[in-house]
């Protein structure tokens, strides 16, 4: 399909594309419009490989033959639409990094029961709000064996563009739901819950019993404050990362990184 040129930053037809809330993009009253931003062409091609629908193709002109040529070759029915750099940045509202956006189709939620069917070890991402510490903690645990993670509606939603990005297509290797109940109700389906938090009844990350745990969900907590009480008091474990010098906490990614390679079995 040939590629359609952008002169203006309101063209219609790149709406999708525009400075829209992610709340917009996902498009509630109407589910079958809902999309996603896929950026740069390996995130792309991560998630073209994982059977991701593309809606169509955003690009600086000189892509279209290079950095985007792939994917243009793998979907040759899905409209192109290309234009000068300063044009699409202020379409977007950002400047394309590597020059390359694909909206892409929104799956539809599936049950949280069905995404952790079968799971030993999950993580559970609680008020976790900044979209790069999100990314990041997927990155960890589609590297680090996590099967699922399961996420508190305050969370930050994991196809933000950034999130998505910072994740490099983790977000499309893992399975991941929303959790609509406490996280304690994990334990119905078969899980001991282990909260990430620093107090006086806290085990090591290294306690044998942790290890031998059959199903165990780890539970993060938002970048500022942590977990709530109430999370913590619910939890089956209250697990703390070892520190020195005085340190008293790790970032949400970093100490996700460390707890999945510790538990994750």
């Amino acid at each position: 399909m040939k590629p359609i040129r952008i002169t203006s930053i309101d063209d219609e037809r790149v709406g999708m594309f525009a400075s829209l809330t992610e709340s917009q993009l996902r498009s509630r009253l109407d589910p079958a419009k809902s999309v996603f931003i896929a950026e740069s062409p390996k995130v792309i091609s991560v998630a073209l490989d994982k059977g991701y629908e593309p809606v169509a193709l955003l690009c600086e002109e000189r892509h279209i033959t290079g950095d985007a040529a792939d994917i243009i070759a793998r979907c040759p029915e899905i409209q192109v639409f290309t234009g000068e750099r300063e044009v699409l940045g202020s379409l977007t509202g950002y400047a394309l990094t590597r020059g390359v956006l694909c909206a892409m189709r929104r799956p539809a939620e599936r049950p949280l029961e069905e995404i952790v069917s079968g799971g030993r070890r999950i993580a559970v991402i609680d008020a976790v709000t900044d979209t790069t510490n999100i990314g990041a903690i997927f990155r960890s645990a589609a590297a680090l064996g996590i099967d699922a993670v399961a996420l508190t509606r305050r969370s930050c939603d994991p196809f933000n563009r950034r999130s998505v990005r910072v994740s490099m297509g983790s977000v499309f290797l893992i399975p991941w739901g929303w959790i609509d109940g406490p996280v304690s109700s994990l334990k119905k389906l078969g899980f001991r819950t282990a909260a990430m938090a620093l107090r006086s009844d806290s085990v090591n990350i290294d306690d044998p019993a942790l290890m031998s745990e059959p199903r165990l969900a780890i539970i993060l907590g938002t970048e500022g404050d942590g977990l709530d009480d109430e999370v913590i008091d619910e939890a089956d474990y209250t697990v703390c990362i070892p520190m020195a010098h005085g340190v008293d906490s790790l970032n949400v990614a970093a100490a996700s990184a460390v707890a999945f390679w510790q538990l994750s079995c």
